[in-house]
């Protein structure tokens, strides 16, 4: 924040400026005020420094100052003002919560004994979305599960958790989801995607998947982390599994977990760019022998390599969806029976597994 004032010089006006009505900062202003009071008070003193900024903030704290209500920016020009002469290079950086053995066992009691509500508090702190919630948090009825059941009966996709506005998260549709730049752009801008337009393009994919392959396919991505794969994941994700494999593996692993995880498909590049260079990607996933794959272009519209005759270019996958069509749950959440889920995460479980061979 800059060079920030001391606590001693924040005043109503600044606390206005950053977004409290006259009456709440002449209320938060006394507080303050007092606090500092307190603080001095109790004779702690900080080197270099009049008083502890510790105690300070810990009176604030006992006072209630602070209110979730108020603006970010309020608690920000709080703190730093607070901690505004604090050597963070020699003392580390100024706490925020100072935790004690008094609040430490209750905390934990309360993690434990009274789980169905902290985990209920988490869940929705977390916006997970579903789609049938779980009868409760854990069922230990059944004895022959020693460590129980969590969330039975609950049903979400997680995909659907990402791309959906989040009242609780304060994400609308505007928000900003992604930012990147693309590989040899470093002297342009960063891209910026909104939580809609993610949504619209996500949209698009799962359409085109919806196009191409049978529901419950597990389809495979090999590429490197650009906007595309992120797009091509979340789509997956949405309509079944995903087997992620490392653009840098050779022929045989791709092999060996398009294998285990039964993929009816892949997403790969044509080549991957790292310094100015074009090192081939698509030629190590045909070795593989995929049973098709959609292969995208490193750079602009068109692949730099010829595909084989079952394998499909970007640009011709997404050709089968002619518009970015709107959000249906009923029709991009599907819902599997426990049993064929089960088995679905086991095959990718040892595809993973097969990395640390």
């Amino acid at each position: 924040m800059g060079n920030p004032k001391s606590v001693n010089e924040v005043g109503l006006d600044d606390l206005v400026e950053v977004g409290l009505s006259r009456e709440a900062a002449a209320e938060l202003e006394r507080k303050l005020r007092e606090s500092v009071a307190r603080a001095r008070r109790s004779g702690t003193l900080s080197p270099g420094l009049e008083l502890d900024p510790r105690e300070v903030w810990r009176e604030l704290a006992s006072a209630g100052a602070l209110k979730p209500s108020h603006p970010h920016r309020v608690h920000q020009l709080v703190y730093y003002s607070v901690y505004s002469g604090w050597d963070a290079s020699a003392r580390g950086p100024p706490l925020y919560w100072f935790p004690s053995l008094t609040y430490y066992a209750p905390s934990l009691s309360d993690s434990f004994n009274g789980f169905q509500v902290y985990w209920s508090i988490v869940l929705n702190e977390l916006s997970l979305s579903f789609r049938r919630p779980p009868s409760c948090i854990l069922d230990t009825s059944d004895k022959s599960k020693p460590r129980g059941t969590w969330l039975p009966g609950a049903v979400f996709n997680i995909a659907e958790c990402c791309l959906l506005p989040s009242q609780q998260q304060r994400r609308g549709d505007d928000s900003i989801a992604l930012v990147w730049r693309d590989e040899g752009y470093d002297h342009m801008n960063v891209n910026r995607m909104t939580l809609k337009e993610l949504r619209e393009q996500v949209m698009l994919v799962a359409n085109a998947l919806d196009a191409t392959f049978s529901k419950g396919d597990a389809i495979a991505i090999d590429m490197p982390m650009t906007i595309h794969a992120v797009i091509i994941y979340l789509a997956i994700v949405l309509g079944g599994s995903v087997v992620s494999i490392a653009d840098s593996f050779a022929p045989r692993e791709i092999a060996s977990r398009l294998h285990i995880s039964k993929a009816k498909g892949i997403f790969t590049q044509d080549f991957i760019q790292r310094g100015g260079r074009k090192f081939p990607l698509y030629s190590r996933v045909v070795e593989a022998n995929p049973v098709k794959a959609i292969v995208l272009p490193v750079a602009g519209d068109g692949v730099g390599v010829k595909l084989r005759e079952q394998d499909m270019s970007w640009k011709a996958f997404l050709s089968q969806v002619d518009h970015v069509p709107r959000y249906h749950q009923h029709l991009h959440c599907p819902v599997f029976p426990q049993k064929e889920y089960a088995g679905r995460q086991e095959n990718l479980l040892l595809a993973i597994l097969e990395v640390f061979k």
